[in-house]
Parts: C-alpha cells; sequence; structure tokens
C-alpha cells in the first residue's frame, strides 16, 4: 500500500516525460537524396542523370522526387531534413546541421545548415 503513493506520482510523470523536448544539437554529413544515400555513394545517381558532381547529381534525383537528407558517411547514418528549402541551397556539400533530432522518425528540425566544405 505504501508503493501506491509513489507508483501515482510515476504515472502522472511519464506523460510529461514522453513529450520532453529533445536536446538541440548539430550533426555532420553531406547533403544527398535519399536515393543515393541509402547506396552511400552517387555513381548509381550520375550514370542515372549524366551528372558529374555531387551537387548537380543530389539536384537531379530531388527533381525526379528523391528528398534531401543528411548523409554520415562515417557512421552510415541518414537523416531526413524537416527544412527542405536550406538542404537544397547546399545540396552536396559537407555540411553541420545544428537542430533537434525526432528519433521515431529520424528526422531533425532543422534549425541552421552551414556549410564545411573546404574552399576550392
Amino acid at each position: 500500500m505504501k508503493k501506491m503513493p509513489f507508483i501515482a506520482a510515476m504515472l502522472m510523470l511519464f506523460p510529461m516525460m514522453s513529450f520532453a523536448k529533445a536536446p538541440e544539437r548539430t550533426y555532420k554529413g553531406q547533403i544527398m537524396d535519399m536515393a543515393c544515400a541509402k547506396t552511400g555513394s552517387h555513381d548509381a545517381g550520375y550514370k542515372m542523370t549524366g551528372t558529374h558532381t555531387p551537387k548537380d547529381c543530389t539536384l537531379a534525383c530531388n527533381k525526379t522526387g528523391s528528398p534531401l537528407v543528411l548523409y554520415n558517411k562515417a557512421t552510415n547514418t541518414i537523416y531526413k531534413l524537416d527544412d527542405q528549402d536550406q538542404a537544397k541551397s547546399l545540396a552536396g556539400e559537407n555540411v553541420k546541421v545544428k537542430g533537434t533530432l525526432n528519433r521515431s522518425t529520424k528526422t531533425i528540425h532543422v534549425d541552421k545548415i552551414t556549410d564545411v566544405s573546404p574552399a576550392s
């Protein structure tokens, strides 16, 4: 019987914990289209679209409906991006994405995308 107040308190706190906002953090990778990210490279995309650069390939595949994502080659991780417009301006580039991650959908709510590609 003494455990009842504790259990009741935990049951009241549980719904609030599930709605807690995830912390904002920075994710690194390349802005790619989902089709190329799933294969880990643009090789097939280059052949299919007749393009020769990551930017051109990403934009061409995006025009056919493949959404833009952040692909981290080191961890082989794909994150969906909720702001396709910001991502499009940096298509094919290595970037840092600052935002919050929805773990269940693997979607980053984008606050800012910054180019980290080396200057040519």
